[in-house]
């Protein structure tokens, strides 16, 4: 079961959703809208290693944004921090985005119950794009958990701005 607009609202007013900071005018039908924090990650190496640490530049997004080449592969994090002891968050790209040619975490989009932190985008540019801080580029949505709940404790928890891939610590 997916929560509306007025569920989602009800459970951050009773503290069972967290999303700082939090707009009402970001509520959507189903879902929550997400903005484009200001800090972004690209890759260095031209053939990333799994199983070592991933070398990379943090780079700060100016007001005049940044510009993609198609083809461009980068990390980006949400404003917003988000998570649920009570939801399972449901993390989607907004379809205005995809129809600029811009895919937004096409895949890894559920998030795990208990999680709390900003969200790490994918982000994949198909066509040349200009991307702004704070621009809407995603969208969160809320489902009910059906069984026990084991509350996440995994190594991206509390995370603060985007982050890499630490799958070499699964080695």
């Amino acid at each position: 079961m997916i929560l509306t607009k007025s569920e989602i609202a009800k459970n951050i007013d009773n503290g069972k959703i967290k999303i700082t900071p939090f707009c009402p005018r970001q509520l959507s039908t189903n879902s929550y809208d997400l903005r484009l924090g200001e800090t972004i990650i690209r890759y260095k190496e031209e053939i990333i290693n799994p199983k070592e640490e991933p070398d990379f530049n943090k780079i700060l997004l100016k007001e005049e944004g940044l510009q993609l080449d198609a083809g461009e592969f980068i990390l980006g994090h949400s404003d917003e921090k988000v998570g649920s002891d009570h939801f399972v968050p449901i993390l989607h790209g907004k379809s205005n985005t995809a129809r600029l040619g811009l895919f937004v975490h096409v895949t890894a989009d559920l998030i795990d119950i208990g999680y709390f932190g900003n969200f790490t985008f994918q982000l994949y540019a198909t066509t040349p794009i200009r991307i702004f801080p704070n621009m809407l580029i995603a969208q969160v949505s809320f489902w009910v958990p059906l069984g026990d709940i084991e509350l996440y404790q995994g190594k991206y928890q509390y995370s603060n701005g985007p982050q890499t891939s630490k799958i070499y610590k699964d080695f």
